[in-house]
């Protein structure tokens, strides 16, 4: 099945805060869990980037996880980062957490030595996928740690329908739409290895990691 883009921001607020309502609290423990797994101790007292932190759900857990770290989050859509403000609020993390708005790329970050480079399910967002590899390499220390997670685009139509079933039966039917156009748009590890190649990133590695998510890890 061909990739189909969908739109890079979320600028729409009905869309982001039923994105933001929308119950991804496996997903996203997983997403901690395994970046614990494959940097143990990692990123410690360091600072880390969230590439596309969105509604701030996976920036907040993993602040907690490593309490002892600092983050900046960055996202292009100003509905997005409104409610990441009141859930970094509600979790009181502000002295933490710094929230960035900018559009990549080009955005203006604060620093270009992070510890780590995290990313949750930006990349089937991007019209050109190199931005977020570039991104993560211009605004890393030498050896900073990368982890990306996204969506799988299954092979067929049909596998979609049965991914969106299984997943997303119970969802209201925008988050069902934006759920099917998601998988629709996302890139396959095949498809993730070319650009890690290409972004002189070879050395990392791609797993999938569920029937709808991949991760791709390893030092900038």
């Amino acid at each position: 099945m061909e990739r189909k883009p969908e739109p890079e921001l979320m600028e729409d607020e009905a869309q982001a805060l039923a994105y933001a309502q929308a119950d991804f609290s496996e997903a996203h423990d997983r997403f901690v869990a395994l970046f614990t797994e494959c940097f143990p101790g990692e990123p410690g007292f360091g600072i880390c980037l969230d590439l596309g932190c969105g509604p701030a759900d996976v920036l907040v857990r993993f602040a907690r996880a490593h309490p002892a770290c600092r983050l900046d989050g960055i996202d292009g859509a100003a509905a997005m980062l409104a409610l990441a403000q009141r859930a970094v609020d509600a979790a009181r993390l502000r002295d933490r957490v710094r929230l960035i708005r900018g559009y990549l790329p080009g955005a203006e970050l604060p620093g270009r030595d992070y510890d780590a480079v995290i990313s949750n399910s930006l990349l089937h967002h991007l019209a050109a996928p190199s931005v977020l590899w570039e991104t993560a390499k211009r605004h890393a220390r030498p050896g900073a740690a990368l982890f990306v997670m996204d969506l799988l685009r299954p092979d067929t139509l049909a596998r979609l329908d049965e991914l969106v079933e299984r997943h997303a039966a119970d969802a209201p039917p925008l988050l069902r739409r934006d759920f099917r156009n998601s998988l629709h748009a996302a890139y396959r590890p095949d498809e993730v290895r070319l650009q890690l190649d290409a972004a002189g990133l070879g050395s990392c590695r791609v797993a999938v990691v569920s029937d709808h998510h991949w991760i791709a890890f390893g030092r900038l």
